[in-house]
Order: C-alpha cells, then sequence, then structure tokens
C-alpha cells in the first residue's frame, strides 16, 4: 500500500511542472478584445479601459486585472495605477463570476 501512494505522490509531482492544468477555464467561444489604451502606450494613473467583447455561450461581463490584482469593483476604469510598467487583463466571466478562457492583455506605462 505505501508503494502505491508513493507512486501516485511521484506521478503528482512530476505532472506539476507539465503545463498540464487540470481546472482550464472553459473556453464558450467568447472573444475580448482591448481597443484602448494601446500596447506600449503612455497613461496616466487612472485609465478608461475601451474594450469588446463578444459574447460565447456563457460570457456575461469581463474581469479587470492589473499585474495579476483583480479589480474588485472595476467599472470600466482602472483609478490609481502606480507610474511603471503596467500589465491590464480583461478575462470573460460568467453569471456566476467564473472566468472562462477568453482574454485580451496589453502592458502600459504610467507616468
Amino acid at each position: 500500500m505505501r508503494r502505491v501512494g508513493a507512486v501516485l505522490a511521484a506521478v503528482g509531482l512530476l505532472t506539476l511542472g507539465s503545463g498540464i492544468n487540470v481546472w482550464a477555464a472553459a473556453d464558450d467561444g467568447s472573444k475580448v478584445t482591448i481597443k484602448s489604451p494601446a500596447q506600449g502606450q503612455k497613461v496616466k494613473s487612472d485609465v478608461e479601459i475601451v474594450y469588446d467583447l463578444e459574447k460565447g455561450s456563457q460570457a456575461t461581463h469581463v474581469h479587470c486585472f492589473v499585474d495579476g490584482e483583480y479589480q474588485k469593483g472595476w467599472k470600466g476604469t482602472v483609478k490609481g495605477m502606480s507610474p511603471g510598467t503596467r500589465e491590464i487583463k480583461l478575462v470573460a466571466a460568467d453569471k456566476d463570476h467564473e472566468t472562462l478562457a477568453a482574454e485580451s492583455s496589453v502592458k502600459v506605462e504610467v507616468q
């Protein structure tokens, strides 16, 4: 019995770095495109994000992330970014706020 546990543990460790994502987001056919700001654009600490969401079978809205941090209560304008290079990412989400596979991102230079 110990050998079975050891083998299962070894297989689990080996798959960690393999790129296999067991919890992959659903691809419902949605598409997200950030129209503004443009890649590499210089922006102020507050910037309006203009985007298109082509809703697939599940998408109802998008979630916004800045440098990987979820922007709770985001209403279209990212506020209070500190100076430097920042990544803004929009990810499609369903009615239960579960993220889907569709996403778009840009890197901007905050002045």
